[in-house]
């Protein structure tokens, strides 16, 4: 039987072209024969550990969803500064024309609010536990806080994030909110205390039985329906909220009117996303393990096009690219301190896929690949 051996010729062609234009970053691959080689002069600044024929293959494959899925099921491991070596996932390509047909091919033959259901419960239908095993401790918020310096705590910039939204929006004790998104808590709990009334709609199962048992122990002026944002119906609100929901909805001409429609005139919508400067560039593992389905990085200069064909005004945009970041790699860090924990009660296999995930997405916000925006809209008075 022929073993697989590493194609030593093949990553020296594309290291060196890789790095033409780029500082080097040299790093070792490891095959389970032992003859590992280190690419680049100088100290390895992380190690590829194939620990079978199947991780080689997929190296030599040089293709990210092939690696991926090898680092995925165990038999390939990143040894040293994982952010290093997600920083330079371009060394290896992303060419998968027929998936990029199969992503949005399903919303067709679904309905598209069915589809965004089955898209969304993927990435959130887990124990809650797991997120609170990486999440703040005291928002459990699952978008970006807004740090004073990068050495806060996460805590005090989940607060501020709370804060700013609830000033940004203008409401008080007795106003009506909704909120496009759930998740764990954060939003509704900050503000029920506060005595505004949040209507909080989310599409995860695990995620509705979270807050309905946090608003009835917290005694909070909310409720919480599993339910499509573009399916609700009900009386006007003074403010809507949503806060990382946009890359999930991306048709922005009907996420416009829905807000307006719910909205009493002269209300308010704080809104926050991680965004990208060109349609469908979201990569392939991402798009197919991570967050599978039409899910799409908020494309800001498209947004703000239909906003000027819609009846709000955007009133302020923030950049949130650093904020990101810092969030992303406080949490990929707390998820490395709890390994243990996580892997003994929910596997090592969503450990590692979230790994990969919080660390890929922190080295995204840091190199630009990937941008974030905070935003708010007005809805004219009259």
């Amino acid at each position: 039987m022929t073993v697989q051996k590493a194609d030593w010729g093949a990553f020296a062609r594309r290291y060196r072209a890789f790095f033409r234009k780029r500082p080097e970053v040299p790093f070792r691959i490891e095959p389970p024969t032992g003859d590992g080689r280190t690419l680049g002069s100088g100290e390895p600044v992380f190690t590829l550990v194939a620990h079978d024929e199947a991780a080689i293959s997929a190296l030599n494959s040089l293709d990210q969803v092939q690696i991926g899925l090898a680092y995925l099921d165990g038999s390939l491991d990143i040894d040293g500064d994982i952010f290093a070596a997600l920083s330079m996932r371009k060394f290896f390509s992303d060419i998968h024309p027929v998936s990029y047909v199969n992503r949005f091919l399903p919303a067709i033959v679904r309905g598209k609010t069915e589809h965004d259901r089955r898209s969304i419960t993927a990435h959130y239908d887990r124990d809650p536990e797991f997120f609170l095993s990486f999440l703040d401790d005291r928002h459990r918020c699952y978008t970006q806080g807004s740090f004073k310096s990068d050495d806060e705590p996460i805590e005090d910039a989940m607060t501020r994030k709370m804060d700013m939204a609830i000033e940004q929006l203008g409401v008080k004790p007795g106003d009506r909110v909704l909120e496009i998104g759930g998740g764990w808590g954060a939003f509704v709990e900050h503000a029920g205390r506060k005595g505004i009334e949040v209507t909080t709609l989310t599409l995860s199962e695990p995620s509705e039985l979270f807050l309905k048992d946090l608003i009835a122990r917290e005694n909070l002026p909310c409720q919480v329906l599993r339910q499509h944002f573009y399916q609700f119906k009900g009386a006007k609100y003074d403010a809507i909220v949503n806060m990382g929901v946009t890359e999930h909805l991306p048709d922005y001409k009907t996420s416009l009117r829905k807000y307006a429609e719910l909205l009493k005139p002269g209300g308010r919508v704080y809104l926050d996303a991680l965004a990208m400067r060109h349609k469908h560039r979201m990569s392939t593992f991402m798009s197919r393990y991570v967050y599978p389905g039409v899910s799409t990085p908020l494309l800001l200069h498209d947004y703000l096009h239909q906003v000027a064909r819609s009846p709000f005004s955007l009133t302020s945009v923030d950049d949130e690219r650093h904020n990101y970041y810092l969030t992303c790699k406080i949490w990929a860090e707390k998820l490395d301190r709890n390994r243990e924990h996580v892997v003994s009660n929910w596997g090592e296999a969503l450990y590692r896929h979230f790994r990969l995930f919080l660390w890929g997405s922190a080295s995204g916000f840091d190199s630009g690949l990937v941008q974030a925006y905070r935003w708010a809209l007005e809805l004219p008075a009259r």
